[in-house]
């Protein structure tokens, strides 16, 4: 018989990768891999563009039929600049609860997982089981792209995906996309004592910044009726300017990257060029007289899918049976959902932790939660794995 390991000695290796985003993630992957390889799970390592960077999709079962599969991101935020009480790569325990980076988001739902597929090794298994573990979920998703777009090349097209994101393992079946934009200004360069003779890039980026304020205002002044969301309509964030030389150079640069989060239904790209007509009305008249030097441009650095929700998503049926909780919720932050909806899948979302404990220092989660998931997991793939 394969050696199982149980959720807590899972997570404790887990946390020990330190899969920053900025960093590699394959030490970790290539552990899931061996892992599941000792379980005799056949698993395939997908690399991805950038150096040092790899999803896992695995399966367990028949090669015919859709199944399910489940679904989490092996990245973590950062922890510099934040105060841990203990080392944020060793799994600690206090008082019911794991303390480390990642323990909550979402390291907990993958040992989870692991623990829970080790039971179904060598049971005839009606529909198939796969496993997807990606890279960037915290920056750009480029692992949920990669592995989706890997999974659509072969065929793997689930019925169903659970993406174990931290919920407290209430049922999430809608979210706010998200996409990252830059603009960038050039202008023109001189003395600071001449204003005039030259094109300030960071006056003209305030500029701009002051339209996307606007539009976010004109957007919290419409709210979508019966929205499920809080906050009920698009936003907008400016989140790094960079721009000048010195206090006594006119500008000749500046770089502002920034963000839109659309409300489900809303059309992202309506409002692209509604901001698009505002610049080029107020803004670009302002560079004729600096032409060809002076420019602006905007370019689009990720735009993650928003999570829709469906009607007959046997996995939130599923999941609402089991838990005895029919309420469906809808969340402002995004997760890979929205990729695995674009592969022709219905998505749920549902996971141990709570997503307050996300990105924070001293991150944990219940242990409580672990038990209460693992058994969860048993039960679904009992549930549609078992029976013809």
């Amino acid at each position: 018989m394969p050696e199982r390991q149980k959720s807590e000695s899972l997570l404790a290796k887990l946390v020990g990768f330190d899969t920053t985003s900025s960093r590699t993630n394959r030490a970790c992957i290539d552990f899931i891999r061996d892992y599941l390889d000792g379980l005799k799970i056949k698993s395939e390592i997908v690399t991805g563009a950038e150096a040092g960077k790899a999803c896992l999709v695995a399966q367990l079962g028949p090669e015919e039929g859709r199944g399910i599969a489940l679904a989490g991101h092996s990245d973590t935020v950062p922890v510099e600049g934040q105060d841990w009480t203990s080392d944020p790569f060793t799994l600690a325990k206090r008082d019911g609860k794991f303390y480390a980076r990642g323990a909550c988001d979402m390291k907990g739902f993958i040992a989870c997982t692991l623990e829970a597929v080790g039971e179904f090794v060598g049971k005839k298994l009606a529909q198939p089981v796969h496993l997807v573990f990606t890279y960037n979920e915290e920056t750009d998703m480029a692992g949920a792209q990669r592995a989706t777009d890997y999974m659509r090349e072969r065929n793997i097209k689930p019925d169903w995906v659970w993406i174990g994101e931290p919920t407290g393992l209430r049922i999430i079946d809608s979210h706010k996309g998200v996409a990252m934009f830059t603009t960038t200004i050039e202008g023109v360069p001189g003395h600071s004592g001449q204003p005039d003779k030259g094109l300030n890039a960071i006056d003209v980026g305030a500029q701009f910044t002051g339209i996307l304020q606007r539009v976010a205002a004109g957007k919290k002044a419409k709210p979508w009726p019966h929205s499920r969301f809080d906050p009920p309509y698009t936003t907008f964030n400016t989140g790094i300017i960079k721009g000048g030389t010195a206090e006594n150079i006119i500008a000749g640069h500046c770089e502002i990257q920034w963000q839109a989060r659309a409300h489900p239904g809303e059309n992202l790209q309506n409002v692209l060029g509604e901001i698009d007509r505002l610049a080029a009305a107020e803004i670009k008249p302002r560079f004729a007289a600096f032409a060809p030097r002076a420019k602006m441009n905007t370019c689009t650095c990720f735009d993650i899918p928003p999570l829709m929700p469906t009607r007959d998503n046997p996995g939130q049926m599923a999941l609402a049976r089991l838990i005895g909780r029919k309420e469906t919720e809808a969340v402002s932050f995004a997760t890979e959902a929205g990729f695995f909806q674009k592969l022709g899948a219905h998505a749920v979302i549902c996971g141990p932790g709570h997503i307050e404990q996300a990105h924070q220092p001293d991150e944990y989660v219940e242990a409580t939660q672990l038990a209460t998931c693992v058994d969860l997991i048993r039960r679904v793939l009992a549930e549609i794995a078992l029976k013809p």
